[in-house]
């Protein structure tokens, strides 16, 4: 078998108006009810990247520590969420936390030239909102993460 693309993403939901305030009030993303209950947007572009992310390092990304704190639940999975410039992870982080969302990490410049701020979202996903020079077309080549 070869994958060709990711086709499509989205986190199983427990409680759905919770998560359509938070992807799409406070992410902006349009979601339509396709079936009862069941909200989708089929514009958004495609994936990237897909990695298989260590929490370790997802941990030291986040905390400046290999270590997940246990007050906070772990993530099963990730998601980056790319934006138009270094100063829109900025100004979306200022919006989320007006919104009452609690940022993990503020907007800053990772080792390999990546601009993020992150959060958990209301199912535990591990959510960057991101500014990723080389996929604009602004930095060339993309930096190895550690």
């Amino acid at each position: 078998m070869k994958v060709s693309f990711v086709a499509g993403f989205g986190p199983i939901v427990r409680d759905v108006e919770a998560s359509r305030a938070f992807w799409g009030g406070g992410m902006g993303i349009e979601l339509e009810e396709a079936a009862p209950g069941y909200w989708t947007n089929d514009d958004l572009e495609g994936v990237r990247a897909f990695a298989l992310w260590p929490l370790a390092q997802a941990a030291e990304s986040t905390f400046g520590s290999p270590t997940w704190p246990r007050e906070i639940p772990a993530p099963q999975a990730w998601l980056e969420l790319d934006v138009a410039s270094p100063d829109a992870v900025g100004e979306a982080a200022r919006e989320l936390e007006a919104a009452g969302h609690r940022l993990l990490r503020g907007a800053h410049e990772e080792p390999w030239g990546q601009t993020t701020a992150r959060l958990l979202s209301p199912e535990g996903l591990l959510l960057g909102i991101t500014y990723t020079p080389w996929m604009h077309g602004t930095e060339g080549e993309a930096p190895a993460p550690p």
